[in-house]
């Protein structure tokens, strides 16, 4: 097996279409698209910025012409293959003036023997791309219009990452090109195809076992007798068990195994290590000389979500070599409009952001991709769980041929592609598709008899799954309720997506998180804006307002600065500009979230976890992301980061009043003191108590609390302070305000603030004179790099901490600049800004 790469030397024209300037033979990055290509000559504005995405609404209306030329000393003998590991979208491919195929799907790859079309010296390779918004027209005219949601453009028929076509955070930018590798493969006798693997632990004992099946593809009908051999070699490179199978003419798809007599488990994070085995397989001939060889690493463990009839409804519990797993996660969407453009430290860099949160699982969102092997392999070593949405979104899909083939074949390539990888755990068939037929108004429009998808869900993904990789736990949709299915919303069963919160005009408040106990959060979040030195990227007007068409044109959700406003006001005053606009709607995702998990994660094991919508963004834009377009930070990620940690202490309420809250997501039991006190804002200590707590192993424990500490005599002047001490740990704190924010008496000068140079950053040295709730530094208004290792920290009155600031290798940060006005901030002074002057509404928000 010899592969020769074919990425260089394409050059693209626009053959059709209302491109505004010519392309013709303009040199092509492969794999890539066509838009960056333009952006790389020049051509097009960065679409990311301003309101160029408008501008570039001709893009999806375009036909192409990519062609390269290669050289070819000598035909190869035996066969050869072209191979494309993703043509987006609808692509002809045509070698040396003869059709070669017409595909189209994005989420598959290909393979055409091409050896009879093949020349020596120069051969020629065009890829013809077909507009994809008309292809979609075209394909919808011809299997009937089902609905969608998420934009005005027909998604559900075409097999393309349907975000490409803009969502409620994402632009339209629709791209066609070569979307991954692409190259010959030449082979004699036979070679490898997909090999399928099953690596499970033995039920009893310390043992485990890799079973592969083997398909092999032979050059012609008499390829004789072959071998099959296996090795699986440990964590350290050892070669710990082999085996081998001989493989007859007639015989396509033999098995193979190795049972190993001790294994060590895969873990999730928090709960044990990432032991990683290496399984290799090669195939020979008769006279022993290696054809194809496919190496990958496995890992051996047991996992899926548990959905079990219970006196409440249906759980749904992830479980782990037969333990329950606390699920602490987020939804991953295509982390660039443009994905072709990400690399493995792209991959890295995101995928921290998710290992730093404490995070133990990902869902990728249905809506987007089958991901790069990058992720999952990032993934697989640092113990991330991954739930994979098959690529279904928010819509009906008509269960039609062709595009029921599509899928089926598309699902079938990514299940055995991604079958190798412990991460991942569970499939689900669709985004949102069941509740949209019962909720969303689609099964009393469609007609009688129509297919909308369902059959996908309950029968051809479950077939597939069942042949293909039966290790892993599946459900047909998200949200659904196995003990209620036309109810898919129904929180005592299944999953559930909490958009009430955000999307109800009646409901747009963050504390309505509460009046629900689900059984799991999939789907939850508050939007907030891209960090300060992101929007000043991407927004080049001065002065930012928050309501001009620019920053709107960065605001996807409907109605959403509306809501973003509607979402603040029972909480924070209206700013009186947009930099304490930018601070506020910041700061409120931030506490929706920390309202919402906090609840979520008390009820554990009742609700089996949380996965926020969403971790990433995939270009400058207000969103519910956690991490913003450019990579940044938000506030969200660092209150993330404490409620994913292992121990968690927070104040509920409930029906006797607030009560503690200890969650205890570590081995061993939590046992020590919990000490309370009531304090007004200058410190004075108006009710105190210490209670015994002991929090079993894995679980929540909730605490009992005096009548003197939960009523204050004056909500606006005082705090519930919640320390837990633990020997041999650090003391764990928590706050708890009897008022909300506008309506507090905090002092704004109560804060001082010094800087120093230590290392290669700065040191912020921050002193309390009096009660301080939420200091918040936006580094980034010093330095666009400058990143913080604290957010959101509350300080009691005497108090000092000391907060981190660096940069990258090179930027020299001036401690001095941290000291200017509105770069320290706190919710003291913030609120008492508003006080002073009247806002300027309108001007700088939302009505």
């Amino acid at each position: 097996m010899t592969r020769t790469d074919l990425h260089d030397g394409w050059t693209l024209t626009v053959v059709d279409g209302p491109v505004p300037f010519p392309v013709q033979d303009l040199p092509a990055t492969v794999p890539g698209t066509f838009l960056t290509d333009l952006l790389d000559a020049g051509l097009i504005p960065d679409p990311y910025l301003d309101r160029h995405e408008a501008e570039l609404a001709w893009s999806g209306e375009c036909d192409l012409l990519y062609r390269t030329a290669f050289t070819l000393d000598e035909v190869p003998a035996g066969r050869t293959d072209l191979v494309a590991a993703s043509l987006d979208t609808a692509a002809t491919v045509v070698l040396n003036g003869a059709e070669v195929a017409t595909v189209q799907n994005q989420h598959r790859s290909w393979r055409w023997a091409v050896g009879p079309l093949l020349r020596a010296g120069e051969n020629v390779l065009e890829i013809r791309f077909a507009s994809p918004l008309r292809t979609a027209r075209e394909n919808a005219a011809a299997q009937g219009d089902l609905p969608y949601i998420g934009n005005l453009l027909p998604y559900n028929a075409i097999r393309k990452m349907a975000c490409n076509l803009g969502w409620d955070w994402g632009p339209v930018l629709v791209t066609s090109g070569i979307a991954g590798p692409i190259g010959l493969e030449s082979w004699t006798g036979a070679r490898l195809d997909a090999v399928r693997p099953q690596v499970t632990p033995d039920a009893e004992g310390a043992g485990g076992t890799v079973a592969l099946t083997v398909p092999i593809e032979r050059e012609g009908a008499d390829g004789g007798t072959l071998t099959a051999r296996l090795e699986v070699a440990g964590p350290d490179g050892a070669v710990l068990g082999t085996a081998e199978v001989a493989v007859d003419a007639e015989e396509q798809g033999p098995a193979i195994a190795v049972h190993l007599d001790e294994v060590e488990r895969w873990w999730p994070r928090g709960y044990g290590e990432q032991p990683l085995y290496t399984a290799l397989v090669v195939l020979e001939d008769a006279a022993g000389a290696e054809l194809d060889r496919v190496e990958h690493r496995v890992a051996f463990r047991t996992a899926g979500f548990v959905e079990r009839t219970d006196e409440v409804g249906t759980s749904f519990t992830m479980v782990v070599n037969d333990r329950p797993v606390l699920v602490k996660g987020a939804n991953w969407i295509p982390d660039d409009c443009f994905p072709t453009r990400l690399t493995g430290d792209d991959y890295a860099r995101g995928l921290a952001d998710a290992f730093d949160a404490g995070m133990n699982m990902l869902r990728i969102w249905g809506g987007g991709l089958y991901e790069s092997d990058l992720l999952y392999d990032l993934c697989d070593e640092a113990g991330v769980l991954v739930w994979q949405d098959f690529a279904m979104a928010c819509a009906a899909y008509s269960e039609e041929q062709p595009l029921r083939g599509e899928i089926e074949a598309e699902a079938r390539q990514n299940v055995v592609r991604l079958a190798w990888h412990p991460s991942l755990v569970h499939w689900n068939g669709s985004n949102e598709n069941v509740e949209g037929y019962h909720h969303w108004g689609w099964k009393d429009t469609l007609p009688e008899g129509t297919g909308w998808g369902n059959a996908y869900y309950t029968e051809i993904l479950p077939a597939v799954l069942t042949e293909l990789d039966p290790t892993r736990s599946y459900t047909p949709s998200s949200p659904y309720s196995r003990g209620a299915l036309d109810r898919p919303r129904d929180p005592d069963h299944g999953t559930v997506h909490n958009w009430v919160v955000w999307a109800s005009d009646e409901d747009n408040d963050y504390t309505h998180y509460r009046d629900t106990s689900p059984r799991f959060a999939a789907e939850f979040g508050f939007q907030g804006p891209a960090s300060w030195a992101t929007v000043e990227r991407a927004i080049s007007e001065r002065p930012l307002v928050a309501d001009s068409p620019t920053m709107l044109a960065h605001q996807k959700a409907i109605d959403g600065q509306r809501k973003l406003v509607a979402g603040y006001r029972p909480h924070f005053p209206d700013p009186v500009d947009f930099v304490d606009f930018h601070l506020t709607t910041a700061l409120n995702q931030a506490r929706a979230l920390r309202v919402g998990i906090g609840h979520y994660r008390a009820l554990w094991p009742h609700c089996g976890g949380t996965i926020i919508w969403q971790l990433n963004d995939c270009w400058p834009v207000t969103s519910w992301a956690a991490v913003d377009g450019d990579g940044r930070r938000k506030l969200l990620w660092y209150a993330m980061r404490d409620l994913y940690a292992p121990v968690l202490l927070t104040v509920q309420p409930r029906e006797g009043g607030p009560v503690p809250a200890i969650g205890n997501d570590t081995e061993g039991t939590l046992a020590g003191t919990l000490r309370l006190r009531r304090i007004d804002v200058d410190g004075t200590v108006l009710a105190s108590t210490a209670l015994e707590a002991e929090v079993a192993p894995r679980s929540t424990g909730l605490l009992p609390l005096p009548e003197a500490l939960v009523s204050p005599g004056d909500p606006a002047l005082e705090a519930l302070v919640l320390e837990l001490e633990v020997p041999g740990t650090e003391v764990l704190r928590a706050l708890h305000w009897f008022a909300e924010d506008k309506d507090l008496q905090l002092d704004p000068d109560a804060l001082s603030v010094s800087a120093r140079r230590r290392g290669d950053g700065v040191a912020l040295t921050l002193s309390a004179h009096s009660l301080v709730r939420d200091v918040v530094i936006v580094a980034d208004r010093v330095h666009p790099d400058a990143v913080v290792d604290r957010q959101m920290i509350d300080l009691l009155p005497g108090e000092a901490v000391t907060v981190q600031v660096s940069a990258p290798e090179g930027v020299e940060l001036d401690p001095e600049a941290f000291l200017a006005e509105r770069v320290v901030r706190h919710v003291g002074e913030l609120v008492a800004r508003s006080r002073r002057t009247e806002p300027l509404a309108g001007a700088t928000m939302a009505p």
